[in-house]
């Protein structure tokens, strides 16, 4: 399979994100174009009276990744777990629930990384939260990470651990986030509604919905089988002299046939 190959096979979400973070990343790392100053969350450049608001740094934090071989390790982060939880878990089984979810941690992020702890990049605290969702889903699952395996409960503790003794106490600091954007959805989206007596208050809106279905009649393919689709029409026969089906129903099936004959008539 080739690369092109791969690629058009991920989930749709997931593989636009990753398109569009690499597609601005590398650029902006390897030759300065842009300059990753224009692309970082800076809010006295987003929340300004004296010229216009710069309000694409509300998104392109989230798409730049570090530099070195974040290039390569945060897009793979993203594929990993985007792609699990895009596809295989139970909690985004309905068409948008997944890039709902995004959206929700992505706000909680902005807000609490990028306004309270002074974070400029938003890549990390993103594949933080997605690990964390993971782990969710998957708590036995063992997995290695670098050297060490472990169970799955365990992985947004080791990639904080290694982000401290990686790049710094403070970077750590700022990934942290992610966990706090994750478990807020966790807790809005399963645990209220399931333990503490509550309604969800999160919910994926009719037109989202509709973006993601699929025509009436096609088969979607789930890691636990094929579903069809609805909105198909059946259409029922009617029987017409002895050419009539049998399964159409008994009285309609036996009108069809005639007076009929005796034998030796």
């Amino acid at each position: 399979m080739s690369a092109m190959d791969m690629f058009w096979a991920m989930p749709p979400v997931t593989r636009t994100l990753i398109a569009a973070a690499v597609g601005l990343s590398w650029p902006a790392h390897l030759i300065n174009m842009p300059d990753p100053y224009y692309l970082y969350f800076l809010d006295y450049k987003v929340l300004t009276l004296k010229a216009l608001p710069e309000l694409w740094r509300l998104v392109t934090p989230f798409l730049l990744t570090g530099p070195k071989l974040s290039l390569i390790l945060d897009p793979y982060f993203l594929y990993q777990y985007g792609s699990e939880l895009e596809i295989r878990s139970s909690r985004f089984s309905d068409p948008g629930d997944f890039l709902v979810y995004l959206v929700f941690i992505s706000v909680v992020i902005l807000v609490v990384c990028g306004y309270f702890m002074g974070g400029i990049m938003f890549m990390s605290p993103l594949t933080l939260a997605l690990a964390y969702t993971y782990a969710q889903e998957n708590p036995q699952r063992q997995l290695s990470y670098f050297v060490v395996t472990f169970s799955a409960k365990y992985l947004p503790y080791c990639m904080l651990a290694m982000t401290f003794l990686m790049a710094s106490p403070e970077a750590a600091f700022v990934q942290s986030s992610g966990l706090i954007a994750a478990h807020m959805y966790e807790f809005l989206a399963k645990i209220w509604p399931e333990y503490g007596g509550g309604r969800s208050i999160i919910s994926t809106p009719i037109t989202v919905r509709r973006w993601f279905e699929t025509p009436g009649g096609t088969a979607a393919a789930r890691p636990y089988g094929t579903a069809i689709s609805g909105n198909t029409t059946t259409v029922p026969q009617r029987a017409t002299g002895s050419g009539g089906s049998w399964t159409s129903g008994a009285a309609g099936a036996w009108n069809a046939r005639g007076s009929g004959r005796r034998l030796g008539d």
